[in-house]
């Protein structure tokens, strides 16, 4: 086989396998803020990291399919030309564009893609309390029928306790036990996660909330984030 077409033969194979990896690293989520105010989303990792969504705007993100990630939104923000500023909540240190995690309370949209048997994994969690009605889902209902939404007045039900501008907290934020926070041995519901439970069936209320709070996918799947859906 002469050298030409050796050559020839790695540089088809160089690209079918840069085509195949290129096709498979990544994935699209739509947010959309269908809420009456304004919303600032944030989603991590990535690498803008945030965005102001007016009502009915949409921002597109990829997402890589080897890393796990969360999008919440944010409430009440003033941000200055270079994109500092504070949000009542979901605050992530005074940045538009988020580098870490929000600080409680947040609704957040989780994922971890093209994970076991090639599922994607994703969840509604009230972990860090909530702040805005949310649904997580896929964008086509032919590409897979698992649809979550909570989008109960928990605020305005918040137990005393829990009551914080803008949200209702998560009494791990609160109380940081091990009975609310699960940090180490058994743990199981309590009254409080029952409060967020009753309202919100599918979305995780505890740390140990995943028998009916995990749903699944088939990797590829594209999805959708729609603030007050």
């Amino acid at each position: 086989m002469s050298n030409r077409i050796i050559n020839s033969f790695f540089i088809f194979f160089y690209v079918m396998i840069s085509h195949l990896f290129s096709t498979q690293a990544n994935s699209t989520i739509d947010i959309h803020n269908n809420c009456p105010f304004t919303v600032w989303a944030a989603a991590v990792p990535h690498s803008r990291g945030g965005r102001q969504l007016e009502y009915g705007e949409t921002w597109k993100i990829e997402v890589n399919t080897t890393n796990n990630g969360r999008i919440w939104g944010r409430t009440n923000c003033n941000f200055d030309s270079l994109g500092k500023g504070q949000c009542q909540t979901g605050d992530c240190n005074g940045l538009l564009e988020c580098q870490g995690n929000g600080k409680p309370p947040t609704t957040l949209a989780e994922y971890a893609l093209n994970q076991l048997s090639n599922n994607d994994f994703f969840d509604i969690s009230l972990l860090d309390g909530f702040n805005i009605p949310m649904e997580f889902s896929p964008v086509s209902a032919d590409e897979c029928s698992a649809r979550i939404r909570c989008t109960a007045d928990i605020i305005g039900q918040c137990p005393k306790e829990l009551r914080t501008p803008g949200g209702c907290n998560n009494p791990c934020t609160v109380f940081k036990t091990n009975e609310y926070c699960c940090t180490s041995g058994n743990c199981g519901p309590t009254n409080y996660s029952r409060f967020f439970k009753d309202r919100c069936l599918t979305s995780y209320s505890y740390p140990r909330d995943d028998s009916s709070s995990t749903f699944t996918c088939p990797s590829g799947t594209s999805y959708k984030v729609v603030f007050c859906p």
